[in-house]
């Protein structure tokens, strides 16, 4: 008859088996877990040149669609176009710019040879 310590030696033993393919799957999922992390955070910083879906460096097309935070003024700095108001009919009061509006831009380093 096999005497009980050596039994419950046993049964620990069976037991510590389970628990370390756990513990080895557990650090497996955090290992990719930090890394999936790791990669999003290089690719937040590699597009830190986007806003909105358009790009901050971007020269001004023709047609401007205005961005949620833009005035008149900021879109004429960035676009080199002191004429907007003037060319777009459309636009009755300066200050009531909103998001979604289309404007016609003539940027300056378009109208330079």
């Amino acid at each position: 008859m096999v005497s009980s310590s050596s039994s419950t030696k046993a049964n620990s033993m069976n037991m510590k088996k389970p628990w370390s393919l756990v513990d080895a799957a557990s650090w497996y999922c955090t290992v990719a877990l930090l890394g999936f992390l790791f990669i999003g955070l290089i690719r937040a910083n590699s597009l830190s040149d986007v806003k909105g879906g358009q790009l901050l460096n971007r020269p001004c097309d023709e047609i401007y669609v205005v961005g949620e935070g833009e005035s008149l003024h900021t879109i004429s700095d960035k676009c080199g176009d002191p004429f907007i108001v003037e060319r777009n009919p459309h636009i009755n009061d300066p200050d009531d710019v909103f998001p979604g509006l289309v404007l016609h831009i003539i940027s300056s380093a378009a109208s330079r040879p």
